[in-house]
């Protein structure tokens, strides 16, 4: 599992990529910083106090949604790239698995139907993980938690629906739920890293590709719809 997502990770940086991943990147911080500089305004705009108050508090609300953003950034970067995960997925599979039938475009309203669904989960874990911050120690088991359940989920569905019917890609996802869980918790630690969370979607799009082509030998023989080659597996 380490070597495919030292794998994924790599790919990342090849040509195929790039494009999509500065477009990515680009796109996020500028949702980012449109959503810090509205809540800022609102705040300053529906709020009065002395003007040495409001200010000192709209600095200290601005550090804080600063910091903050570090847990919407993995929700965030999702909802952007979004639009892109089906055409990673595709890539990969053409440059790692050409052996392998290619998998199915996902329909552009279902992609951006399961985007949208996946970014207000997410933000309800993260937001909930941030009001954890006066726990010591709590808000990062939530963080980890909740975003290896959430992103191991995802991104595992989106890979295999590209192959199988998403009642499949389930069942195959709760037979697996261990494996799944733990290469989630492996996307959930970059996420919770500064810079290279804007990173996890392409990251955990080409890793569970990965995942799912290896769990899919083994589980070949009751999923009639999976036919995969013999190959690298992520283990």
């Amino acid at each position: 599992m380490l070597t495919a997502a030292g794998q994924a990770f790599r790919d990342l940086f090849t040509p195929p990529f790039r494009a999509v991943l500065f477009k990515s990147v680009g796109f996020t911080i500028a949702l980012l910083v449109l959503l810090i500089a509205a809540l800022v305004w609102a705040f300053g705009y529906f709020v009065t106090l002395p003007g040495w108050a409001e200010t000192t508090i709209q600095w200290l609300g601005g550090g804080a949604l600063v910091i903050g953003s570090i847990f919407l950034v993995p929700p965030a970067s999702s909802l952007v790239a979004g639009l892109y995960l089906d055409a990673i997925a595709g890539e990969v599979e053409r440059q790692h698995f050409p052996q392998d039938p290619p998998g199915r475009e996902l329909p552009v309203a279902k992609s951006i139907g399961l985007a949208l669904r996946f970014f207000f989960v997410v933000v309800a874990v993260n937001v909930l993980a941030l009001f954890l911050l006066l726990v010591p120690g709590v808000n990062l088991i939530a963080f980890y938690i909740g975003n290896g359940y959430l992103l191991g989920r995802e991104y595992f569905e989106l890979a295999a629906m590209r192959h199988i019917p998403s009642a499949e890609a389930r069942s195959l996802r709760k037979a697996n739920r261990g494996t799944v869980f733990l290469a989630g918790l492996i996307i959930a630690g970059l996420a919770s890293v500064p810079i290279l969370n804007f990173l996890t979607p392409l990251f955990a799009t080409g890793f569970m590709v990965r995942v799912f082509k290896s769990i899919a030998r083994q589980a070949a023989g009751g999923f009639a719809s999976i036919r995969v080659s013999e190959g690298a597996s992520p283990h």
